[in-house]
């Protein structure tokens, strides 16, 4: 388990090979709970390359000096990622 923010980190390792490999993060929310955007790349053992960039918001819980994992939201790809970026934006503007 992570003790701090920066140690947060969805990368993935099976049978030595990066499976998940995180790209970048961005801390939405800090706290008791905090809350991470993630870019992240899978693995895609047929092609053995890793494929387009994926979005996951994940929320964490920090309980004795620990965070853990509690809810995630994986964004199915970039057209729906468009569409919750023009409906915030609608919505602040």
């Amino acid at each position: 388990m992570a003790e701090t923010i920066d140690e947060l980190t969805i990368d993935w390792e099976e049978d030595g090979v990066l499976t998940c490999k995180e790209i970048d993060k961005v801390v939405l929310s800090k706290g008791a709970w905090t809350t991470i955007l993630f870019r992240y790349q899978q693995w895609d053992k047929k092609k053995e390359a890793y494929g387009a960039d994926l979005y996951r918001i994940q929320r964490y819980q920090k309980r004795n000096g620990e965070y853990q994992k509690k809810a995630k939201f994986n964004i199915s790809s970039p057209a729906q990622a468009r569409k919750i970026i023009e409906a915030l934006q609608g919505w602040l503007d």
